[in-house]
């Protein structure tokens, strides 16, 4: 590739479009630690009481036709931000995926369940994904849907993820 492209060693992977990567002896370390602590500062949520989960078990996301309308752009930015942390962060995609629904009219309902979600990722912006060499190297993958868990329309909600070994290689969910 030298040959037909100017190139440099400019050294080990570290940091690539807000991944950061971390090399070890045996293991890769990807997060995107810096990012997450900017977009929690940005959205204001930096000094919020952290939350132990993105979201509340109990609770639904509806259309909410009744409820106080809310800034778009500020919530598309917030939804936007959110959505590009999913890269390395599996465990709020979910959460993130039902958010965005409600992009064309959100009401303060939808806000304040991105801003719980902001609130978890203040307290976690360290968390990333850890790859480690195995000798297995068996791909497995695990799917769940919940089952019209819509309130709106009664339709599913699916996820699932892969693993090769013991690392997750890939991540979904789709309504």
């Amino acid at each position: 590739m030298q040959s037909e492209f100017e190139m440099s060693l400019v050294g080990e992977l570290t940091y690539f479009l807000g991944l950061q990567v971390k090399q070890m002896e045996d293991t890769i370390f990807v997060s995107q630690s810096k990012y997450a602590k900017n977009m929690v500062k940005k959205f204001g949520m930096d000094t919020a009481a952290h939350k132990r989960t993105p979201a509340a078990t109990h609770f639904k996301l509806t259309k909410d036709e009744k409820g106080i309308d809310v800034d778009q752009s500020l919530y598309r930015s917030m939804i936007g931000s959110l959505l590009y942390l999913t890269a390395s962060r599996p465990d709020i995609t979910f959460d993130v995926g039902v958010c965005a629904r409600y992009q064309a009219k959100p009401k303060m309902s939808h806000l304040v369940q991105v801003k719980r979600i902001l609130k978890y990722i203040n307290g976690t912006s360290d968390d990333g994904i850890l790859y480690s060499q195995t000798k297995n190297s068996t791909l497995v993958g695990y799917c769940d849907a919940d089952w019209a868990g819509s309130a709106d329309d009664r339709k599913s909600t699916s996820g699932g993820c892969f693993f090769l070994g013991d690392n997750l290689i890939s991540w979904f969910n789709k309504k």
